[in-house]
């Protein structure tokens, strides 16, 4: 059997495969926050001894880069080694992959159930795909087809520097750059990155903070979730919260537009990570589209790209064991 995982900066999910089984019928599932364990090795040693089957194969995706078998989280104080993990867990082989891989290697397998679709297009069979991931940070990758499989590819290109697209945008740049070493699309399009948009609209452009939601900011270490549901889930939401994520969401579109350019994704564009299917309808009818799209010469080639939303929260998971079972050459 297989054992897979999903380590992300907030979350750490796991799961046992048997082959025979399949990837959507795992024999064990877990998922527990990552911060609550010192090491992947104490995390998967907690659930092996829950789930006590006989594993020979590990695979796992994690948030950050993945360098000759050695991988730090990027958003946990974690060191995972490819071999240290298979002496701990007593197993054949261990595959560490960044998470994009991951999410990469499970689109292909995802049932129709398990996305909506914002643009039809006109898919490219075996084209390119860009996935896009906005989460706890911003993932990015691409996945091309091989003549056999479909091979995902690492990317760090949450990390590249913010292009704003419009007056409002700059002034955002502007705020940011006076207050950290180096303004990512990361720092204004994740779930770290929020906060910040929010701060800008409060301190820089002068937004009213109701007492009622700067109390509950203030309680709570994640604002993220405060912020988005202030926007989308009440009668009369705060205009902050509401320009918040309009700008989260055109900031979004137009990144993922950018790196569709980029790897040209003839095969689609989908958006992937925690945050997308949370507001799957204001950003499909919002500015997305719009910004995705707003590449002059080349928006009508835009227009052509398949643009869908994964729902499926397994999807990384069911990535890792996907790879893990190509490599044994059980898939």
């Amino acid at each position: 059997m297989l054992l897979a995982g999903d380590i992300g900066g907030t979350k750490t999910g796991r799961a046992i495969i048997d082959p025979v089984r399949g990837l959507f019928d795992p024999v064990a599932t877990a998922a527990l926050p990552s911060n609550s364990f010192d090491s992947l090795e104490t995390l998967v040693q907690a659930f092996i001894a829950e789930n006590p089957f006989t594993v020979e194969y590990a695979s796992f995706g994690v948030a950050g880069p993945v360098v000759a078998g050695k991988a730090a989280i990027t958003n946990l104080p974690w060191v995972i080694e490819a071999d240290s993990l298979r002496r701990a867990l007593r197993v054949k082989e261990v595959r560490l992959l960044n998470d994009l891989e991951s999410i990469g290697f499970g689109i292909p397998a995802l049932r129709p159930e398990d996305i909506v679709t914002l643009n039809a297009g006109s898919p490219v069979e075996h084209g390119a795909i860009a996935v896009i991931a906005p989460g706890t940070g911003l993932g990015e990758g691409y996945v091309t087809f091989d003549g056999q499989y479909y091979r995902a590819h690492p990317s760090e290109g949450g990390h590249v520097d913010f292009a704003p697209a419009n007056d409002l945008q700059i002034d955002l740049l502007r705020f940011l750059q006076r207050r950290l070493n180096h303004v990512s699309y990361e720092w204004v399009c994740s779930g770290m990155g929020i906060p910040y948009v929010y701060r800008f609209l409060r301190d820089g452009m002068g937004y009213d903070e109701p007492d009622w939601l700067a109390e509950k900011l203030a309680s709570v270490q994640d604002k993220t979730p405060v912020i988005s549901r202030a926007a989308f889930e009440m009668d009369e939401p705060p205009p902050i919260c509401v320009k918040t994520m309009e700008l989260f969401i055109e900031i979004l579109g137009a990144e993922a537009g950018n790196l569709a350019l980029k790897v040209l994704a003839t095969g689609g564009v989908y958006l992937a990570g925690g945050i997308p299917p949370r507001i799957l309808e204001p950003i499909r009818h919002g500015g997305f589209m719009e910004a995705f799209l707003k590449k002059g010469r080349f928006s009508q080639l835009l227009s052509h790209f398949p643009v869908r939303v994964v729902m499926n929260p397994q999807t990384a998971l069911i990535g890792a064991a996907t790879q893990g079972l190509q490599a044994l050459g059980r898939l």
